[in-house]
C-alpha cells in the first residue's frame, strides 16, 4: 500500500477523535493548550513556573509526552496538580487517541485548564490535532533564528511563540529580532513573548496571556440581535 493513502487514513482518524475531544472540552468548559518545541527548549521548566504561579485548588491538569521515561511528570507532579505521563515508546508526537486514553479515568468536570506538553519535535506534532484550543510553540535562543522558516507548519498553526532562555543572549550570537521577524513572515498575527525561567523575564506577560485566554474561553457568547 502506498504511504500517502496510509498517512491520510491515520490523519483522518486522528481528526475524528480530536473532534470528539474538542466537543468534550467544550462541554466541560476546559481550555486545552498544546505546547510544542524542539527537545531542550524549556517546555517543562516553563510549565514548572506556570504551575508554581497557581494557588492551591486551581483546576489545572497536565499531560506530558515523551518517547521514554516519566521524568517530566515527576518534576511537574510536585506542584500538587493532576499530572500524567504519556510514554510513546518511539512515536515522535502525541495523537488524539493517546490523549483520549490518558483522560479516560479523569473527572473532566474538575478541570478548567489542560496543558499538554508534546514530545520534543517541531515537525510531527504540527500535523496532529489533539482537540486543543490553541497550539503554543517554544523556540530557545540556543536554536537558529531561521527555525520558523525551516519548520513553518508549527509556526503557522501556533497562536503564541515563547522565545525562551533569553538570559543567555549576552553569551550568544543570536539575533532575536530576526527570529521574531521570521516567525511573523510565516504567521503575521502570532503573539510573541520573550521569556527566561531563570531571570523570570517575560513570565508575567506569559501568565497574563494565559489568564486572558482562559477568561476569553470561559466567557459566555455575546447575543446578536
Amino acid at each position: 500500500m502506498e504511504r500517502v493513502p496510509v498517512e491520510r487514513k491515520v490523519l483522518n482518524e486522528n481528526e475524528r477523535v480530536a473532534a470528539t475531544l474538542r466537543a468534550r472540552f467544550a462541554e466541560h468548559n476546559i481550555l486545552c493548550l498544546n505546547l510544542i518545541s524542539s527537545p531542550g527548549s524549556g517546555k517543562t521548566t516553563l510549565l514548572e513556573r506556570t504551575l508554581a504561579s497557581f494557588p492551591p485548588g486551581e483546576r489545572v491538569a497536565v499531560l506530558t509526552g515523551d518517547i521514554q521515561t516519566e521524568n517530566d511528570a515527576r518534576r511537574l507532579a510536585r506542584f500538587g496538580f493532576p499530572v500524567r505521563q504519556i510514554t510513546t515508546g518511539g512515536t515522535c508526537h502525541l495523537d488524539a487517541r493517546m490523549i483520549e486514553r490518558a483522560l479516560a479515568d479523569w473527572r473532566l468536570e474538575e478541570i478548567e485548564l489542560l496543558l499538554i506538553e508534546n514530545v520534543g519535535n517541531l515537525v510531527c506534532p504540527s500535523s496532529y490535532d489533539l482537540g486543543e484550543a490553541a497550539k503554543i510553540v517554544l523556540l530557545s535562543v540556543t536554536e537558529g533564528e531561521d527555525k520558523p522558516l525551516k519548520y513553518p507548519s508549527i509556526f503557522f498553526k501556533s497562536e503564541l511563540l515563547a522565545l525562551t532562555k533569553t538570559d543567555l543572549l549576552p553569551h550568544l550570537r543570536y539575533d532575536i529580532r530576526a527570529a521574531e521577524e521570521n516567525a511573523r513572515k510565516i504567521q503575521s498575527g502570532i503573539r510573541i513573548v520573550r521569556t527566561s525561567c531563570l531571570s523570570r523575564e517575560g513570565l508575567q506577560e506569559w501568565f497574563g496571556w494565559l489568564d486572558a485566554r482562559r477568561r476569553a474561553f470561559s466567557a459566555p457568547p455575546v447575543a446578536v440581535f
